[in-house]
């Protein structure tokens, strides 16, 4: 019984913690911080992202986005794993596989978070940087597949969005492949069930984004999607 309350202690708190700050919209703050009057969801593609932001705004505040969303991420993705292993402790099961299902828990609550923060009234971005965070902590090895896909996609399309769904796509995959193949099957310590929970994790993450992303999805097939450019806005719009 008082593992099963410290297990429900354990998830609670770490959604918690993982949603409040998936919830700090960086985009809003920083290009409000550089002086814009107008709410970035209210400019170029309407999300509350780094893309949009470079697009609308300019490099800097694009950077800066990209830099906050990343690490509120890795923040929560940190206190998950702390949480978990603190109040999760059974001796039956890995303190590897508690630590990364904490991970995993923390990085979609904070990535829904970002997609619908408390503060700025549920509507906020994709959660493309926040998953890119995710990823890197969580499994170093998926993350190059993901990355790889990623810029592919990109240098050949020009469009961030296609690398976006493109990487997503790959992201179940590859997290499959890596720990069935690498982890359980050339190691005594890894369980299938570890293997379960982060593919059942990259699954459910790479759906999210893909799912964000089907306007853009239809502007692509339409051929109607904007490409990226890196050149800044000598005049940001107000």
């Amino acid at each position: 019984m008082e593992n099963l309350q410290n297990i429900v202690l354990a998830i609670v708190l770490t959604a918690l913690v993982a949603y409040l700050l998936g919830s700090v919209n960086s985009s809003i703050l920083i290009t409000r911080i550089f002086g814009q009057k107008t709410d970035i969801r209210q400019m170029g593609s309407g999300n509350a992202g780094a893309t949009n932001v470079l697009r609308s705004v300019g490099r800097l505040p694009a950077a800066l986005t990209f830099i906050f969303d990343f690490l509120k991420c890795v923040l929560a993705v940190l206190a998950g794993r702390a949480i978990f292993s603190y109040f999760f402790q059974i001796p039956a099961i890995s303190p590897m596989v508690i630590e990364q299902t904490g991970a995993y828990i923390a990085g979609i609550v904070c990535i829904l978070g970002h997609i619908y923060p408390l503060y700025f009234g549920f509507r906020g971005g994709k959660g493309v940087t926040t998953s890119i965070a995710m990823i890197m902590i969580i499994d170093w090895r998926v993350s190059l597949i993901v990355w790889a896909a990623f810029f592919l996609a990109v240098f050949c399309s020009k469009m961030v969005s296609l690398g976006s769904i493109c990487g997503a796509a790959i992201y179940p995959f590859a997290t499959f492949f890596l720990t069935f193949f690498y982890d359980y099957r050339s190691s005594a310590t890894v369980p299938l069930s570890y293997v379960m929970v982060a593919t059942v994790s990259s699954f459910i993450i790479g759906c999210i984004v893909i799912i964000k992303h089907r306007g853009n999805i239809k502007r692509i097939l339409d051929g109607t999607e904007k490409k990226v450019s890196l050149r800044s806005r000598k005049t940001p719009p107000q």
